[in-house]
């Protein structure tokens, strides 16, 4: 599993709208991250417009042709696109991915492995 983090600028003008735009997103847009192989999805919001997301996939490149190339995230990215600072396009093609320095879940892993391996010697 792949986790991603992306970061994205909305319009301080406008946070108050984005925010009900996504209270509730549409059933169909959301079947389509789902479909697209998106889970533990999650957006926060900065009063200053700073928005970071979160989501786990199988397959990040996977994910994103999928959404690439639906009509219904297509209409969802154009509807949004209005709300963006700095945008060259669709958001969900343009956000800056951050990378990630820090699981906490992964280095119990290592350690626990590591334990396990010196019980055993």
């Amino acid at each position: 599993m792949t986790r991603v983090c992306f970061e994205l600028h909305v319009r301080p003008s406008m946070l108050d709208e984005y925010v009900r735009r996504h209270s509730p997103v549409s059933p169909e847009m959301l079947r389509e991250i789902a479909a697209s192989g998106r889970t533990n999805y999650s957006l926060f919001l900065r009063p200053d417009g700073l928005l970071l997301g979160y989501y786990e996939t199988d397959d990040v490149a996977a994910s994103d042709a999928y959404l690439a190339n639906s009509a219904i995230a297509a209409a969802w990215e154009a509807e949004m696109a209005l709300f963006f600072e700095s945008l060259d396009g669709r958001a969900d093609q343009d956000a800056d991915v951050l990378p990630e320095i820090f699981n906490l879940s992964d280095q119990l892993a290592t350690i626990q492995s590591a334990s396990t391996h010196q019980d055993a010697s």
